[in-house]
């Protein structure tokens, strides 16, 4: 009999009960929420220098290009 996925879900939640407490799991919850949040910012931020930085390279290559014409 295969376990499924609602059972692994049921085994991590009973799992982390048994080793940090009831009283921890918030707080944990709230952790891993900030974490998440700064991750989303940061790879927002990432993508906007990204695009930044290759529309710096376009329009100097563009530049060369127009010079050397």
């Amino acid at each position: 009999m295969p376990i499924g996925g609602q059972e692994i879900i049921i085994l991590v939640i009973v799992i982390g009960v048994l080793i940090f407490g009831a009283k921890k799991i918030p707080e944990l919850a709230k952790t891993f929420g900030k974490a998440k949040g700064e991750f989303e910012k940061g790879k927002i931020e990432a993508d906007k220098d990204l695009k930044e930085f290759k529309e710096e390279i376009d329009s100097t290559s563009k530049d060369k290009k127009v010079k050397s014409d």
